[in-house]
């Protein structure tokens, strides 16, 4: 496959370009300083010149707590142009892919799984701009994956949030500060790299719509940081605590595990998050040696 990456060099997109060309696939990368999505020219150029069969757009506003004083910034990245590369794909015949949030839900009491047929109910402006963007692709688009993640890390990290939840962990742990992480707020942190290998997996079947592509299982964001030291085999000061007890002016979901059977359906499964981890750190170790 030819495929256009948008956001080549984010935590998702890096994962992305690895799996895609280790699969034998044409990425043509792009940054955003390459190509800004909420430029419609820039969109079209693009097309026009590679000509790919795929559009993978990883591009989002996500930093959660500017999204709420920057509202019109967060829905015109998130919605309006995804809902424009939407319409570009459809005059251009390629498919696209894109990624939108667990933070679609949040807003009505749960303990199970979301599955993709559950009403989207946004708890702050992020979570609603993707939830827009979602719908606005669905409406333009007949050969589009929307495809919700949730709890990302990867080894390339996170720019617009300097690195991501396991290396702010691993790092305060090496400065020997205590460490008080919630126990309340219940989701599914999920590797990259696994992404990245089922979107590909993904594609192939050609069954367009709306995903939900996670690893398997929950924890609390407190139970996931004690399986980070207990993988890194590093003693930690490590504590539970709730929600209320940390101030923020955004809200967030206390549970947004999505369910994935619309994804069994067509025989992708997708690794534990548990075993995912350990893998993750590995991967570390190694970028870390050949640096």
């Amino acid at each position: 496959m030819k495929v256009l990456l948008i956001g080549a060099n984010g935590q998702l997109g890096t994962d992305l370009h690895k799996v895609f060309r280790n699969a034998g696939d044409e990425v043509i990368p792009r940054t955003h300083a390459q190509l800004d999505v909420c430029v419609p020219e820039q969109v079209e150029s693009a097309l026009t010149e590679s000509k790919p069969e795929v559009v993978l757009n990883t591009a989002a506003y996500h930093k959660v707590e500017e999204c709420e004083k920057k509202s019109d910034l967060a829905f015109q990245v998130n919605a309006t142009a995804p809902m424009e590369l939407a319409r570009a794909c459809e005059r251009h015949s390629a498919i696209l892919v894109h990624f939108t949030t667990d933070y679609a839900f949040g807003g009505y009491s749960r303990n199970t799984p979301f599955e993709e047929t559950d009403r989207p109910a946004p708890v702050n402006v992020y979570g609603a701009s993707k939830v827009a963007g979602e719908n606005l692709i669905a409406f333009n688009s007949e050969h589009a994956f929307v495809v919700r993640v949730c709890g990302l890390y990867g080894v390339a990290g996170s720019s617009g949030k300097g690195g991501n939840f396991v290396e702010t962990m691993l790092k305060k742990a090496a400065a020997g500060d205590p460490i008080k992480v919630v126990d309340d707020q219940v989701l599914t942190p999920t590797y990259t790299f696994d992404i990245a290998e089922g979107v590909h997996k993904l594609i192939q079947t050609q069954k367009f719509g709306l995903y939900h592509l996670t690893s398997e299982g929950q924890c609390s964001w407190h139970e996931f940081t004690r399986h980070i030291f207990q993988s890194a085999g590093i003693k930690a000061n490590l504590s539970p605590c709730k929600t209320a007890e940390f101030f923020s002016p955004v809200k967030r979901p206390a549970y947004s595990v999505l369910g994935k059977m619309k994804l069994r359906s067509l025989g992708i499964t997708m690794p534990t998050w548990q075993d995912a981890l350990p893998r993750y750190l590995k991967e570390r170790e190694g970028k870390k040696a050949s640096a």
